[in-house]
């Protein structure tokens, strides 16, 4: 399982929704009255966590909306090759590559530790910790 269900009325400014089978972040909310024979509706923009694209939604309040259930890794660089590092994990010691975001080129060096994000079927590092734990 790696999506949850939650109604659209709970979600925040900065919290994660999956629009278009794409896990995003959201940008913001606004949401309309009701009218006379209706129901209040909202409209969700987010940006893609994985393609950076800007989406927007149009939906009830009332309805309930899929949310990515995101799991926060630790994973030791075992080595690095261009933009891609070869990394473990330090639960289950599996190894798997992940690109090194730009501005973490310098600082991601063989035996550093990264903080990765699991969300659905996609890995990517989000902070470089330092050393050897």
């Amino acid at each position: 399982m790696t999506t949850k269900t939650v109604g659209a009325n709970s979600l925040k400014d900065g919290s994660y929704l999956l629009m278009d089978g794409e896990p995003c972040k959201i940008g913001s909310i606004q949401t309309s009255r009701p009218g006379k024979h209706g129901h209040a509706k909202m409209r969700i923009e987010g940006v893609g966590i994985v393609d950076n694209r800007k989406r927007v939604i149009v939906l009830p309040a009332h309805d309930n909306v899929e949310v990515p259930i995101i799991d926060k890794k630790n994973a030791q660089v075992l080595s690095v090759k261009g933009n891609l590092a070869n990394v473990m994990d330090m639960e289950s010691y599996e190894t798997f590559d992940l690109e090194i975001p730009e501005e973490m080129k310098d600082s991601c060096v063989a035996g550093t530790i990264v903080l990765y994000w699991h969300v659905m079927d996609y890995k990517f590092m989000k902070q470089v910790k330092g050393g050897e734990e």
